[in-house]
């Protein structure tokens, strides 16, 4: 028996993909092109009246497509306007909003190490607390403490 020359396994070879993954991907490809070659030999047949008929669905389609676009349209114009009407009408939403924003600006100040309003307050009332047990009792207040007049500026600028 005489062996296949390595001219004739190449040409075996190159008909058929290299692995088992790449097959399906061929026989698509060849499916593709045969179908291309029935479409071409009806064509051929049967002349204009093929290519009428794919007119005929492809305007067909357009016109579906088209319909479901515009119901789709106005399906996503109805609900923004709900939503729009629906955030105008109650201002409880947007307060919710500036809940949420003033929430998240708190913890942010906090991070850094800036005190909270409360924090403020209450160290506020510890400074009049120790003020009123320092003042002797003759005195009206913190402000009779500073009774010291500032000084007028003069300017630093003379007139020409």
């Amino acid at each position: 028996m005489a062996t296949p020359s390595p001219k004739s396994r190449n040409k075996a070879s190159s008909a058929k993909p290299p692995n088992a993954v790449q097959e399906p991907a061929h026989n698509i490809w060849l499916a593709g092109l045969g179908a291309l070659a029935s479409a071409q030999a009806n064509a051929q047949s049967e002349g204009t009246k093929a290519f009428e008929a794919l007119v005929k669905q492809g305007m067909e389609m357009q016109e579906r497509s088209q319909a479901l676009a515009k119901q789709q349209w106005a399906e996503a114009a109805q609900r923004i306007g709900e939503l729009t009407t629906g955030a105008s009408g109650s201002t409880g939403s947007w307060d919710r909003l500036g809940g949420i924003f003033e929430g998240r600006v708190a913890r942010a100040l906090a991070n850094l190490g800036m005190p909270s309003t409360e924090e403020i307050k209450q160290l506020t009332r510890r400074v009049e607390a120790l003020e009123r047990a320092l003042q002797p009792s003759g005195t009206v207040g913190p402000e009779a403490a500073n009774t010291v007049t500032p000084k007028p500026r003069r300017n630093a600028r003379r007139a020409s």
